[in-house]
């Protein structure tokens, strides 16, 4: 069996967890869920999206001690339940706070842990489908057994095969390293209750207050349909007029390349990339974004990329599925022309 610590992301369960529990799918295992939620969280629809994911049976753990995040508590609460399931496989999203879960859970079965993976398949089976995904072939014999795991390394510069040979096998999955798809048949996602038993030791280090963003119109990057990014060719803060408008009249929202968010150019939260937001639109425009590795690994499961850069050889511009080879300062406003005149 495996089990699939799953986030909440406004009363539903989050996108990137979905992807978590459909790549779980893909393992040939039975799936059930973990949903760590603090007292009197509704979490009806969450319940209702993990059956539509084929969950089994929901562990739904909440607890006064779950109302400020605390890693070392959290993990402990997982832990506990991967040790009463007896699943072989422990699966969450690369999220943040999913990540740091796992990593604390793994220390303390003294097991490693794999993260960002893509693919992963059990040794010895041969090719199938992983969340709508080729699994990676048999590797031989001579791998052993385990969880054959391929994830991105350095910041997706790099994709390395390594092998799970410890049980329970611990993976966190990339960010939109799959598709989420329902399963073919809906799962029970009963509802089992359990009463978490947090040692005070595993208190001392949790969230004390969690201030509001500020600036901005708050839309996530991260479920947005179309981004239009902006690096240092807007030349300054002042330079994103265009871009702003751009990404206002087609519905979508700004993202921004590490170097902008350096200069000071534009806040934080607006970052694509490694050290940002990873982000899965349906379209993508670049503006004045080379293409960095980093910024490539936030940006690249985008369906359709379209360019602009006065550099043709840029990365960004070699990688896009289109391309305009011009000053973004020209270009942007000429895109803006042809859009009103078309209503």
């Amino acid at each position: 069996m495996i089990l699939v610590l799953v986030e909440i992301d406004d009363g539903a369960l989050a996108l990137v967890s979905q992807e978590a529990l459909t790549f779980a799918r893909g393992l040939g295992e039975p799936v059930e869920a973990v949903v760590l939620a603090a007292p009197g969280t509704d979490t009806s629809a969450a319940v209702a999206d993990c059956a539509v994911q084929g969950v089994a049976r929901v562990h739904l753990v909440d607890g006064p001690d779950l109302i400020s995040y605390a890693a070392a508590a959290w993990a402990s609460v997982v832990a506990g339940v991967l040790a009463e399931t007896g699943a072989s496989t422990l699966v969450a999203s690369g999220s943040g706070r999913a990540s740091e879960i796992l990593a604390h859970v793994a220390a303390r079965l003294d097991v490693p842990m794999a993260a960002n993976a893509l693919e992963a398949s059990p040794v010895g089976e041969s090719t199938e489908a992983v969340g709508g995904q080729a699994r990676m072939p048999d590797q031989g014999s001579d791998t052993g057994t385990g969880l054959l795991v391929r994830r991105q390394v350095l910041g997706g510069a790099v994709v390395e095969s390594t092998l799970l040979a410890a049980v329970p096998a611990i993976l966190t999955v990339a960010g939109h390293a799959v598709e989420p798809v329902a399963a073919p048949v809906a799962g029970a996602a009963s509802v089992v209750t359990v009463t978490p038993r947090i040692e005070p030791d595993d208190l001392r280090a949790q969230v004390a207050s969690v201030t509001p963003r500020s600036g901005g119109d708050g839309a996530s990057l991260t479920k947005a349909k179309v981004v239009v990014g902006a690096g240092r060719g807007a030349g300054g803060p002042d330079g994103f007029g265009g871009v702003d408008a751009l990404a206002a009249k087609l519905g979508g929202v700004v993202g921004v390349s590490r170097v902008v968010t350096s200069l000071g150019w534009r806040p934080h939260h607006e970052q694509v990339g490694q050290t940002g937001s990873r982000i899965n639109p349906d379209l993508y425009v670049p503006c004045g974004i080379s293409g960095a590795i980093q910024h490539w690994a936030g940006c690249s499961s985008s369906k359709t990329i379209i360019a602009i850069n006065t550099d043709a050889e840029a990365p960004m511009v070699t990688k896009a599925a289109y391309a305009i080879v011009g000053d973004m300062h020209e270009v942007i406003p000429a895109i803006l022309a042809a859009l009103d005149k078309r209503g």
